[in-house]
């Protein structure tokens, strides 16, 4: 789960299956009872109707926890102290090496942690941009870029366009719906 909605649609799905769901967060529900075998079987049909999948081993619920850390802050639901390396600061909240939590991101997602991380800030400037109210010097700082150039070179090599020519992108769209006859 990856986002408020998420965590509604899965309440309101184990709800319906009449669970007992005491709890509902970004990644994890907790059950008031150990849940029986048809309970169990019917609540991984329902999860995987809707994308998600139950995590039954540590070492997929650590790489989920990485995640939903990196979504959190990238989206600014929990950011990171700025002080701290994004390194330590996902050491530190599992309580895991870094070496061997980046090892087994890797060998679960065939991406890197630092790739993940690219890929969810390339998302989120998508969207600052597609916003247009602010400009690129801040988004880079917002985002944790040394510079707008370091944000420029690492969305180009991602999208294949500089964000000027993305941002352009979205303008012709918006004047091409806005003009179009029906």
């Amino acid at each position: 789960m990856v986002c408020p909605r998420c965590v509604r649609v899965v309440r309101e799905d184990l709800t319906a299956l009449g669970l007992p769901v005491s709890a509902v967060a970004m990644g994890e529900a907790t059950m008031s009872r150990p849940l029986l075998a048809a309970e169990k079987t019917a609540l991984e049909k329902v999860l995987q109707k809707n994308g998600f999948e139950i995590l039954s081993n540590r070492e997929e619920q650590l790489v989920e926890q990485v995640k939903q850390m990196v979504i959190e802050h990238v989206w600014e639901r929990q950011p990171k102290p700025p002080t701290l390396n994004f390194s330590d600061f996902l050491a530190g909240a599992t309580h895991t090496a870094y070496s061997s939590l980046s090892t087994l991101f890797s060998s679960l997602t065939s991406t890197t942690i630092e790739q993940f991380i690219i890929q969810q800030k390339i998302e989120r400037v998508k969207e600052l941009l597609t916003y247009g109210e602010e400009t690129l010097s801040e988004i880079a700082y917002r985002l944790e870029y040394s510079s707008p150039q370091h944000l420029s070179a690492q969305f180009k090599k991602v999208t294949g366009l500089t964000p000027t020519q993305f941002r352009q992108n979205i303008e012709e769209r918006r004047k091409a719906t806005k003009y179009r006859v029906i």
